[in-house]
């Protein structure tokens, strides 16, 4: 159904959910709450430590006019507490300013206390007695543009009563493994009457989406393999020579993945391989040595990276590995006539291997004889463009790597389309970074930290959940960029997120490089591939919500040159639970050990959000849940397979959920 099929819901508000990715009513009721306000939490402004959240009731008494600091909007409101005068400020929504009114409020997000001066910061607020349901367990939804929790909150009560919500897995199974109806879970997720009916509906609604994918994924690999169309003739000692280019031995890891991916170009089927390994493991090595097969057997290949950046470094590095063969690179950021001439190039058999970003996957990006891909960090690619990248030549081979190690026995679940290759060891050469736990009140320390390590010539990373933050939970990289930029007048910050061109973030990263900058404040897009040798601080802000593999893959971008780094960890949680987790990385340095101690403490809500599967499953990343959920929907979705499903049924419930799948074929 429409969104303006519900009473609430006018043209306009049905635009700023577009904006949320919520197209209609179904979207809607998927759209799941990413906390809950327990209110018999109220706290005291006076007792919260800098940089923890807090849900606080008092008073608005007026709103400042809305200001500018540099290209930062902000507004700023005054509260009054118990006598305790205080203030909130959001940046970048000027639209609130007519929204607050004096009068009562409750306000829910991060309290800074510096200066002598106490700042709520991007904080949700309510106004108390206004027809708010300020009672239990109230669901707090992301938001962005104009809408309001409580708007939110009103249009999904609408569309659980309108819209049907019928569950995939056979009748039988259900009953089988006595599954209580989906659509009591989904309505229980928005509205729960506890914390134990909280989890149990999470538990039901995660079980419903690993089913689908994991079925879709059966499908889509189908029961047989593609024979291969293009014979390889390098041999075993060609290969043995290319590694003997490489300025270092290559690990037992290493050699066995060579071995693997040799095996599979030289049998009669087709590869479609992930290669995953911890940081530093030496995965590109492993595919340059991939590609050389395929180049030496006469064919072309393509190296598909995610960032300008990130493909510009790639492209220097195929140069110099294989000087006797044509590289070309392709970027969006390239002069018309330079893409004009390497697409002719590139067409007509004149450049053997092809490195750059999504431009390669345009329609008139043609090959004369692909014979193998490389999807440098799979996370930022789907099923569907890897398909697109492979269907660029006859059968081709494809090969996707990751630097984000998930346990083995997941990987063969969420890796449906794949064989996977693990390298588990890395180079001993690599440096330990020493990683510390940073509470709220050793900021400032910390701080001073980074200013006496920047007058050595060295240089650090902030790193940030989010780019803008109008949920008031975690840092944003805007909001830090000014705050440090007034703390530390004589630091030179630079400021780098997604929502930037690629030309200006290839141009700050070249910067930060060359030592222009003392310190980037970035979003998560410095963790793909930047090699920085005299950056040795790493500052992970609210370091709780990020997963111990990304934290570890985030601690990698430092360690890369000769000076002793480190990694910092700032938290305003902790609970035992968040303490014991960052406790893990601090001691840990394998990346399996840490994926495997990760699933076992978080379970596979937190462990298998955004960014171990791409935008598949973002809808669960908000749901708590147990690994062993997802292991029970692969035994439901064999177990369907054996019996005999309705394909035709699940094949539109992937299509619909799993719009990375569109460009698919279902077998």
């Amino acid at each position: 159904m429409k969104l303006t099929s519900l009473r609430s819901v006018t043209e306009k508000r049905a635009k700023e959910f577009e904006k949320l990715g919520i197209r209609d009513t179904y979207d809607l009721i998927r759209f799941y709450p990413r906390a809950y306000l327990d209110m018999t939490a109220r706290v005291s402004v006076r007792d919260v430590f800098h940089n923890d959240m807090a849900l606080i009731a008092c008073r608005l008494t007026s709103v400042a006019p809305l200001r500018y600091t540099g290209r930062v909007k902000y507004t700023r409101a005054f509260l009054e507490q118990d006598g305790f005068v205080f203030s909130a400020i959001w940046f970048n929504m000027p639209y609130l300013a007519s929204r607050l009114k004096e009068g009562e409020y409750l306000f829910y997000g991060r309290v800074q206390n510096q200066y002598g001066q106490v700042t709520l910061v991007n904080p949700t607020f309510e106004p108390i007695g206004r027809n708010v349901r300020l009672k239990g367990l109230v669901p707090v939804y992301p938001l962005r543009g104009s809408l309001t929790q409580p708007a939110v909150r009103t249009a999904v009560q609408q569309a659980l009563a309108a819209e049907r919500v019928d569950s995939v897995i056979p009748a039988p199974l259900q009953e089988r493994y006595a599954l209580p109806p989906l659509s009591l879970a989904v309505s229980a997720v928005h509205a729960p009457k506890s914390q134990k009916e909280l989890e149990q509906a999470s538990e039901r609604i995660a079980l419903e989406e690993y089913f689908t994918l994991i079925s879709a994924f059966k499908l889509i690999k189908g029961d047989r393999n593609e024979a291969r169309l293009r014979r390889y003739s390098v041999t075993r000692q060609e290969v043995e020579g290319f590694i003997g280019r490489f300025p270092f031995a290559f690990t037992a890891g290493q050699q066995a993945a060579v071995r693997e991916i040799y095996e599979n170009l030289t049998s009669p089927v087709r590869m479609n391989r992930l290669l995953q390994g911890d940081v530093g493991s030496g995965k590109t090595a492993v595919a340059l040595t991939g590609i050389f097969m395929a180049v030496r057997s006469g064919f072309q290949a393509a190296y598909l990276s995610p960032t300008e950046v990130l493909a510009a470094q790639n492209y220097s590095l195929l140069s110099k590995t294989f000087p006797e063969y044509r590289v070309g690179y392709l970027a969006g950021g390239m002069p018309a006539k330079e893409k004009r001439e390497l697409k002719a190039a590139l067409a007509r058999g004149g450049i053997d291997i092809l490195c750059g970003t999504h431009a390669i996957l345009q329609a008139d990006v043609r090959f004369s004889a692909l014979a193998f891909c490389v999807c440098d960090e799979q996370h930022r690619f789907g099923v569907a463009q890897r398909n697109e990248l492979s269907e660029k030549g006859e059968n081709v081979d494809v090969l996707v790597m990751s630097a984000t190690p998930i346990p083995r026995t997941l990987s063969l679940i969420f890796y449906g389309d794949l064989d996977v290759t693990t390298i588990p060891d890395k180079p001993k050469e690599r440096q330990e970074v020493s990683t510390s736990i940073i509470p709220s009140y050793r900021y400032e320390d910390m701080l001073e930290y980074i200013r006496g390590q920047t007058k050595l010539g060295r240089q650090a990373y902030f790193v940030c959940a989010k780019i803008d933050d109008d949920e008031g939970q975690v840092t944003s990289v805007t909001e830090l960029y000014e705050e440090l930029r007034g703390r530390l007048p004589d630091v030179r910050f630079a400021l780098l997120h997604g929502r930037m061109k690629e030309k200006e973030k290839a141009e700050i990263m070249t910067a930060f490089k060359r030592k222009e900058y003392d310190c980037l404040v970035s979003t998560t897009v410095i963790e793909v591939g930047i090699d920085v040798p005299d950056a040795t601080v790493m500052v992970i802000m609210n370091a709780e919500r990020f997963g111990l593999s990304q934290l570890h893959q985030l601690r990698g971008r430092v360690g890369r040159g000769s000076e002793k780094s480190y990694c910092f960890l700032l938290t305003g949680d902790l609970s035992e639970t968040a303490v014991e987790r960052l406790n893990v990385l601090k001691h840990t340095t394998d990346g399996f050990a840490l994926a495997e101690k990760d699933l076992e403490l978080r379970g596979g809500g937190d462990f298998l959000g955004t960014r171990q599967s791409g935008r598949l499953l973002s809808g669960l990343k908000n749901l708590k849940y147990p690994a062993e959920t997802i292991f029970l929907a692969k035994r439901i979705s064999d177990e369907a397979f054996a019996r005999g499903l309705d394909r035709g049924a699940l094949t539109e419930a992937a299509r619909r959920k799993y719009e990375e799948l569109k460009d698919v074929v279902l077998n």
